[in-house]
This record gives C-alpha cells, sequence and structure tokens, in this order.
C-alpha cells in the first residue's frame, strides 16, 4: 500500500487511467458522478479525503450501498459499478487491501428484487394501425414525393410488425441485403451479431410496391442499386445539394416520427406515445408464441440473449389460460 496517497489524489489518478486505456467520455464522466457520490458519503462520515487510503473499507461501501437505496435501479447499478471498478484498480495497484468477496455479498444482498417490467401494449390498437397502413398505398397525395413517403410507410410499418426488426436495424436495411425471392434479409443486429431475418408474404408486397414505385427515382441516383437503403427519406429536392437528401435512409429518429404520425393519424392525438417502434417488435413476440406455443422458436425469430426475456411475453400469448380465467371468474 502507498501510504503517500491520498483519497482525492487516487481518485484523479484512477480516472486519469480510464482516459489513459481510452474509455469513452461518456464512461468517464459516468464514473467519476458515482465515484463522487462515494467520497460525499466519505465526507458524510468524516473521513477525511485528504487522508490514508487505508480508510477505504468494506464498511464504507456499505454506506455507499444505504445511501442508494432510494435510487433508481440504473443509478444504483452504475454507482456501485464504478465503486467497485475504483476498489479493484487501487487493489490492482496495491494501494489497498480489501475483501471482495464480502464487496460481492453486499452487493447481492443489497440488489433489488422488484420483478421485471412487463411490456405493455396495446394488441388491437396495433392491429388498427395496420390496417390503416395499408390504406395508405390508396390514400390521396401532393405529388410524387408524398405518394412515395406513404408507400414508404406502410411498408415500414408492416414490416415492423411481421419481422421483430428493431427501428435502427430497419432504417439501415439496404436493398443488396434483401433476397425477395427467399424471403429474407441478412442484417448486423445488435451486440454487432449476424442474422437471417424472414419476411412474410405481405411484408414481401408491400416493400416490392414501394420499392417499383419508386424505380425511376433510384435509377436516377447514379449509385449501385444495392448499397440504396429500402426506406428512404425523399425529402422535397430545394436545391442541388439537398435533393440527394432523399436517396439518404431514414434516421432511427425519423422513423419513431412516422409511427407517431401514422398513429396520430390512426387512432388521434392522445394514442402517441402507447405505440412506439418497440411495440411492433413486442406485438411480433406475441404473435409468434400464439402461432407456435414455443418459447424457443420465439426467442430465436426475436433475437433475444436469453430466453427469460422471451418468457415475459408469455402471458400475453397464453389464450387457454385467459379464457379459462374469464370463465370462471366472470360472470
Amino acid at each position: 500500500m502507498d501510504e503517500n496517497t491520498s483519497i482525492s489524489q487516487a481518485v484523479n489518478q484512477y480516472l486519469d487511467r480510464l482516459k489513459a486505456v481510452g474509455k469513452s467520455k461518456q464512461t468517464v464522466k459516468a464514473y467519476h458522478q458515482g465515484i463522487n457520490r462515494y467520497l460525499d458519503i466519505l465526507k458524510q462520515h468524516e473521513i477525511d479525503l485528504q487522508g490514508s487510503l487505508d480508510q477505504l473499507t468494506v464498511e464504507t461501501y456499505d454506506w455507499m450501498l444505504s445511501s442508494l437505496q432510494d435510487t433508481s435501479p440504473s443509478t444504483r447499478k452504475l454507482y456501485t459499478s464504478a465503486v467497485t471498478a475504483f476498489f479493484e484498480y487501487l487493489s490492482a495497484m496495491e494501494m489497498i487491501q480489501i475483501n471482495f468477496h464480502q464487496i460481492a455479498s453486499l452487493r447481492k444482498s443489497a440488489a433489488p428484487t422488484s420483478p421485471p417490467r412487463l411490456p405493455q401494449f396495446s394488441k388491437e390498437n396495433i392491429q388498427k394501425v395496420l390496417d390503416y397502413a395499408q390504406t395508405l398505398k390508396t390514400s390521396p397525395y401532393e405529388d410524387e414525393l408524398d405518394h412515395l413517403r406513404n408507400l414508404r410507410d406502410c411498408a415500414l410499418l408492416i414490416t415492423l410488425a411481421d419481422t421483430g426488426l428493431r427501428i435502427h436495424e430497419a432504417c439501415k436495411l439496404t436493398r443488396g441485403a434483401m433476397d425477395f425471392n427467399e424471403g429474407r434479409a441478412i442484417i448486423i443486429g445488435k451486440g454487432n451479431k449476424e442474422a437471417v431475418i424472414r419476411f412474410t408474404g405481405r411484408s414481401l408486397r408491400v416493400l416490392r410496391e414501394y420499392i417499383e414505385a419508386r424505380a425511376s427515382l433510384d435509377g436516377a441516383s447514379g449509385k449501385p442499386l444495392h448499397t440504396l437503403p429500402i426506406f428512404m427519406r425523399h425529402d422535397r429536392p430545394l436545391g442541388k445539394k439537398s435533393k440527394y437528401n432523399q436517396y439518404q435512409p431514414l434516421s432511427t429518429q425519423t422513423g419513431r416520427d412516422v409511427v407517431n404520425r401514422r398513429v396520430r393519424e390512426c387512432l388521434g392525438p392522445d394514442a402517441v406515445g402507447t405505440i412506439t417502434p418497440h411495440s411492433f417488435r413486442h406485438y411480433f413476440v406475441t404473435v409468434v408464441l400464439n402461432a407456435t406455443n414455443n418459447m424457443r422458436i420465439a426467442q430465436e425469430l426475436a433475437r433475444h440473449s436469453s430466453i427469460t426475456t422471451t418468457s415475459r411475453y408469455a402471458h400475453l400469448s397464453n389464450q387457454e389460460l385467459d379464457q379459462a380465467y374469464y370463465e370462471a371468474l366472470e360472470e
């Protein structure tokens, strides 16, 4: 243990170390916040931050955990991770000796025991939005770009519901990633993992209608067709530079805006926010479970890393239990 290093100096050395090993600014900032919270607790217990590191004990870690009981789970996890990593650094540098078995035990006992939040969405309202999406193909439009946006939004909503794609994954789809003959696409999904996405007949139909309607636009792009995004922005060309914006892929935020706009048109302004892009993914998992009654298949198609995540949807898909419940309890 380096008896000449104070607590404050050790904190600064640790944060400098995080920067030196290439941690992001966000990570350094977040860990700094967590360690500052720990330092505040030390001061409340009259620990001198200019004093020696032998004051950093398992007991002080427990003080920290106790102070976080009324904070959100995410804040509690962040701050405890920051302080634990700080202790691990000090131990590796032989600046303190600490019992990490006790640390792990305290951290485990302080972890929240509340059940995971269940997915909340209205299957009936999502179905209404999907039905409305189909009407966009024949809706009145101001000009050709407006017509393309209608076809695009129809294709986007049905694709989200029928494939389980996350909104950022859908926005990144390119024509080259799609195999319309096989009804599949190859994507790089969450965790940088390659995945095969399957498309229904109706999702392929609306995608074809959309892409066929923009054939002349795609041809005029001057780019190889396989590099073009499936879902384009279709901005109004206002000048030589901005006209090329319409060939850019939808951003994730614009994808969310599309959902909000069509939900508002279909269900009214009060429904905005009750259905998000991720709601269509919830809908997809529930439909798969209803049709297959197979948790493992639903997990694979939804690309959940853990079957525990998929199991949260089981309560939404067991129609036999629903029927038995209402027959037994409803008059």
